[in-house]
């Protein structure tokens, strides 16, 4: 997204016309009365949940962007919220579960373009385990998509960086996750 596209027309603050300015792609400074507002990265969080033989877990979005493509379940932090909970909240949330030791794997950045806004993101890696009830019978069954969100899951053996390639995964960040998950699982 251009610097011009962040523009706004009045102040927020003071409401004055055109004193505006979005400066170095990162913040809007008001010219009449000093107002400030930075625009921070967003943080999200996504979990990958293997099965008992080591089979990752993949919502199929419902919702652009990147409808129809497969993602790791996961969403935004909300405000006052730690990564950990959320990984844990969004996981209940998209597929009705509670992942068995959470941890943490990496981050990296990511661009989420939604309803022509562009965020930049901070993505929040967990690897977890299904819990085991699930993972002994067909897991599928067990999974609740949710409404809006998510249209229905797949379970993948992703042992090769060529197993990664050949998904149609939603997100880069996601991507590279997966590789840092292969390096730490020969």
């Amino acid at each position: 997204m251009a610097e011009k596209d962040m523009e706004f027309m009045y102040c927020p603050r003071c409401g004055t016309k055109g004193t505006l300015e979005y400066r170095n792609c990162r913040h809007w400074v008001c010219e009449s009365c000093g107002f400030d507002l930075y625009n921070n990265v967003a943080a999200s969080v996504a979990t990958i949940l293997r099965d008992k033989d080591n089979r990752v877990l993949f919502i199929v979005r419902e919702k652009e962007p990147r409808k129809g493509y497969l993602a790791l379940p996961g969403g935004f932090v909300d405000p006052d919220e730690s990564a950990e909970s959320a990984a844990r909240r969004e996981c209940k949330e998209e597929a009705g579960i509670e992942p068995e030791q959470l941890s943490f794997l990496c981050s990296s950045p990511n661009t989420y373009e939604y309803k022509q806004m562009v965020y930049k993101t901070c993505d929040i890696f967990f690897t977890g385990k299904l819990p085991v009830k699930q993972a002994e019978g067909n897991l599928l069954e067990y999974l609740t998509p949710q409404k809006g969100e998510v249209t229905g899951f797949v379970l993948e053996s992703v042992r090769t960086k060529e197993d990664i390639a050949r998904l149609p995964i939603a997100f880069p960040s996601a991507v590279q996750a997966l590789q840092k998950w292969l390096e730490n699982n020969p």
